[in-house]
């Protein structure tokens, strides 16, 4: 026996997968032409870009916020998780930025 996993009182394998792919079609066919329909927020990354969702606009979570994506031909059987990065990407400096004082002094090597 497996345990059956709950959230808010709901079913995860029946009621909570489900209903995110069904509110999206919905707010699709409910939007007006030439308008974006609403953005639904999910955390599944894990879901394949299906060729029905194309048009709609998904928010996935990234860990900290909601990064919306404009679902387009172009990203079909793509993941979610693949447009909404969980890390911050690193720029590094130049000398003496963010480092100590002393470093302020040091003369960088010019390339001849």
């Amino acid at each position: 026996t497996f345990r059956n996993f709950t959230y808010c009182s709901m079913d995860l394998d029946h009621q909570l997968l489900d209903t995110s792919y069904e509110h999206l079609m919905q707010l699709r066919k409910e939007a007006q032409p030439m308008r974006k329909p609403e953005v639904v927020k999910t955390h599944l990354r894990a879901m394949i870009i299906l060729p029905r969702m194309v048009g709609s606009m998904v928010g996935a979570y990234s860990g900290k916020t909601f990064n919306q994506v404009e679902i387009n031909p172009e990203i079909i059987s793509h993941y979610q998780g693949e447009f909404s990065i969980t890390y911050k990407l690193v720029k590094h400096g130049w000398l003496g930025i963010g480092t100590s004082h002393s470093s302020l002094f040091i003369l960088p090597q010019v390339a001849a």
